[in-house]
């Protein structure tokens, strides 16, 4: 079953931003390299992207079980695809526009 299950900020400065959310809710992020972050709890996680190439807004994950099936049925219904699927540390996504233009990504966890 798909659920949203991630929201990905961009960020000029992992580190400040890191430290504006873990005083003010007091969250703990794991480290993924120089440039991203993330909390682990396991349930709706948060992102910090250094590399976001120019996204300047919020970006809601959807976590799918076929990232292709999903990749062709939001083709199908009038999404446009602006990122390509590509692999990260623990998965596979791509980015998306909606009809009304609202970007979002869809991945699937990989071992």
């Amino acid at each position: 079953m798909a659920r949203l299950n991630y929201l990905e900020l961009p960020a000029g400065d992992v580190g400040a931003l890191k430290g504006f959310y873990g005083a003010v809710f007091d969250w703990q992020f794991t480290d993924f390299g120089p440039s991203y972050a993330a909390t682990m709890s396991g349930d709706t996680d948060v992102g910090i992207d250094g590399d976001a190439q120019g996204r300047t807004q919020l970006l809601p994950v959807i976590a799918v079980e076929d990232l292709e099936a999903t990749l062709a049925a939001v083709e199908a219904g009038g999404g446009v695809v602006t990122v390509p699927i590509f692999s990260f540390p623990g998965g596979r996504r791509f980015h998306f526009r909606d009809p009304q233009g609202h970007e979002l990504a869809a991945w699937v966890m990989e071992d």
